[in-house]
């Protein structure tokens, strides 16, 4: 009895001290585990210069079709027959025709209707189409305006499941918030796999100002890390006060008491639409922007079988555009806030389902963040959370919420933009200043919210998005997010193929998106395979593809690194297009602006790969200057107008057309409207830099200098007073 009593005195804490090493050991593999990083990894496709004796071998990219193609493609579908195809089909460079897919589509038989045609070009309708495209389907997509001229382009830039939905989750008991967060964080990772140039991981710091609070945001934080389950890359993790402020030095120091720190994804959200856009006209999606939907068609059975479109680059070009008709079996309703209005070509009477939300969001210098840390402050003034973001090279506050009318261009509300600079001010240092006129640019963006058209009257706003179908077999998307968006796309197609009656069936001759050899991983045989599906540029894309391009091109680092991060390996084709600098170095690329790393051969490479009709597409969608410092871009308008007519042919009316029309974009952007009036002449002449009122006043550019030169100074040069004849020192 005794020696039963010693060995369990000697096995308990054995176990209990076996037990605990377990569980520590566990815990500490699961924080430290060797991770997958999306953009860490090797390039799926190596750079050009490697190889034996590291010979340049020129990439190879495809060709998507050129607009006049894409347009003779839609003419078409509906029997009218077109030879401008005929006419360039055939040609090289830029107006050749795509391959693989595209060509076999076509010879299939393009006077046939298209399966889907899809109207809206933002994150949810080219997502559609690429979804559609490599299904196999014959898909149209046509746009307004650009790709990502509207909701699209104004996000936050984040990628990110949403830690305040999942706090309303958790004290609300709402199973759709939680349902939502679980997805986003899912998609989440998608969106970082099959496009890592235009995405990356963000920390994001959650300042805590009372000692209570820590265990409530790490309980938060660690449940949001959970729920990532192996789709997380990093773990949430606290930091002291003193740890926090060396992260974020610029933070507040008083009543800090630390910080819990959380990953989520940015991204380049623009060019990753137009990025869309692209891939799915390469799997032979037939994607035309600046075309505009004036009515639906229908049968005689009362079913839409086509819609009457528009060319707006025509009346742009100082000529009528005349309609033409699309023919498809099914159509897809996917604009954002205009939802409604689209709604209305199919029933006039029809109940309006979109709630616009306006949320601003304004531009800030980068010295007010660091280049590697965000913040969120969960708890403003009026409750709403607002983030604070650094984003390429600048710093992004917002957003707002407040109720709207959907205009095509909205502007940000002085009201709204000195909301957010307050609330910036409350957690920066009081040295800090922040000013009005501190604020780069400014934009608001509508938020289509949407309530369910077949759900009771007392029902509110549903949470994630809808997909509805009318009697007349117009199918809505709406509402979501962008983090989303491929799963929003995935249901609308898989709803199609059931509204419609549509086959779908495996790409057997799909195109080769690298320009190599290398296959795409992605098996498409007919499922939904988009989860895998790399977007144009990710191919050879890694986090040195920078170096060979400066050693090959001799473009400046700084600009070499936006160019991979922006157009992944295509960065190869936009450093070719640059004209030669005339100088030992850079040897290529002259820039748009002094201030950013945006140059000359993205403008050429805009035209002729990615459907740029207007100075508006460039300098807003496919460059990001006019979101970054809108002023900026209106110094850099004559150069990107030039470069365009040299490419498209304009004459001297259209280029007056589209100052004209890109100045009144800019003031949506923030322009002051002091600026609005300047003719292209002023800004030429260098009137834009010309500060007015309190702007005039901002920096110290007229003080002068108070430091004595050594010019100025009464004492010979090379006399000490202190150790000379004439010093007490000596006395």
């Amino acid at each position: 009895m005794a020696t039963r009593a010693r060995g369990s005195r000697i096995l308990r804490p054995l176990l209990y001290t076996t037990g605990a090493g377990l569980v520590g050991g566990a815990a500490l593999y699961s924080i430290y585990r060797p991770r997958d990083i999306p953009g860490l990894e090797a390039a799926q496709v190596p750079p050009p210069t490697y190889g034996e004796g590291g010979v340049f071998r020129p990439p190879s990219f495809p060709n998507a079709k050129s607009r006049e193609e894409q347009i003779a493609d839609l003419k078409r579908s509906s029997g009218v027959l077109s030879g401008a195809s005929d006419k360039i089909k055939g040609a090289i460079g830029w107006g050749s025709g795509g391959a693989g897919a595209a060509d076999a589509a076509e010879e299939k038989g393009a006077e046939e209707p298209y399966d889907l045609l899809v109207i809206g070009g933002g994150a949810t309708g080219t997502g559609i189409a690429l979804d559609a495209a490599t299904r196999g389907l014959k898909v149209a997509l046509v746009e307004r305006d650009d790709f990502s001229s509207g909701t699209s382009s104004k996000s936050t830039k984040l990628v990110h499941g949403g830690v305040r939905y999942l706090e309303k989750a958790v004290w609300n008991l709402d199973y759709n918030q939680y349902k939502l967060v679980v997805e986003a964080l899912r998609e989440r990772r998608y969106f970082l796999d099959t496009a890592p140039h235009l995405s990356q991981w963000l920390p994001i710091m959650i300042p805590i100002q009372k000692w209570w609070q820590a265990p409530y945001f790490w309980a938060g934080t660690k449940f949001y890390d959970f729920l990532a389950g192996s789709e997380n890359i990093e773990s949430s993790y606290f930091l002291t006060k003193s740890k926090a402020l060396d992260a974020f030095p610029m933070l507040k120091k008083d009543n800090l008491f630390g910080a819990l720190v959380y990953y989520d994804g940015a991204h380049n959200d623009s060019r990753m639409n137009v990025s869309l856009a692209m891939t799915a006209a390469l799997y032979g999606a037939t994607v035309v922007s600046h075309m505009e939907v004036t009515g639906l068609e229908k049968d005689a059975s009362g079913r839409l079988n086509g819609a009457r479109v528009k060319d707006c680059i025509t009346e742009l070009n100082g000529n009528k555009s005349e309609e033409f008709t699309i023919r498809a079996k099914g159509i897809i309703n996917a604009t954002g806030p205009f939802t409604d209005s689209i709604r209305k070509l199919d029933e006039p009477s029809i109940e309006e389902i979109v709630a616009p939300s306006s949320g601003v969001h304004v531009i800030l210098p980068g010295y007010f963040s660091p280049a590697n840390m965000g913040l969120i402050d969960p708890s403003t003034s009026d409750g709403r959370v607002i983030f604070f973001l650094p984003w390429q090279g600048n710093t992004i506050a917002g957003t707002t919420d407040s109720a709207t009318t959907v205009t095509r261009d909205p502007v940000a509300g002085e009201d709204e933009i000195d909301w957010i600079l307050k609330e910036i001010r409350r957690y920066l240092q009081p040295d800090i200043a922040v000013r009005r006129g501190d604020v780069l640019a400014a934009w608001s963006g509508i938020r289509p919210l949407v309530r369910d058209p077949k759900a009771g009257k007392t029902e509110g706003l549903v949470r994630n998005h809808l997909v509805t179908t009318s009697a007349s077999g117009l199918l809505t998307c709406a509402g979501g997010k962008w983090t989303t968006y491929r799963e929003m796309a995935e249901e609308t197609v898989d709803e199609a193929i059931k509204e419609f009656g549509l086959t779908a069936k495996p790409l057997t001759n799909a195109p080769r998106v690298s320009g190599t050899e290398v296959l795409d991983e992605a098996p498409l045989d007919g499922t939904c395979q988009t989860h895998r599906v790399r977007l144009i540029g990710a191919h050879g894309y890694s986090k040195t593809l920078f170096i060979n391009l400066v050693q090959h091109y001799g473009i400046e680092t700084e600009i070499a690194k936006y160019l991979c991060t922006a157009y992944g390996d295509r960065a190869w084709t936009v450093a070719s297009l640059s004209s030669p600098t005339e100088q030992r170095f850079p040897v290529r690329g002259k820039r748009i602006s002094e201030l950013y790393p945006y140059i000359d051969g993205e403008v050429r490479y805009c035209v002729r790969h990615e459907y740029a009709q207007t100075a508006a597409d460039v300098i807003a969608r496919r460059m990001r200057l006019a979101f970054l410092n809108a002023q900026a871009a209106l110094e850099a308008l004559p150069v990107v107008i030039d470069l365009m007519a040299e490419e498209l042919k304009w004459d001297s009316k259209r280029k007056e057309t589209e100052w004209k029309t890109s100045v009144a974009y800019l003031g949506s952007m923030g322009l002051p409207k002091s600026k609005l009036a300047l003719t292209r002449k002023d800004v030429e002449s260098g009137r834009v830099g010309k500060y007015a009122d309190e702007e005039y006043h901002l920096y110290a550019r007229h003080d002068k200098p108070d430091e004595l030169l050594e010019s100025d100074s009464k004492i010979p040069p090379g006399h000490n007073p202190v150790i000379g004849h004439d010093s007490k020192a000596n006395k």
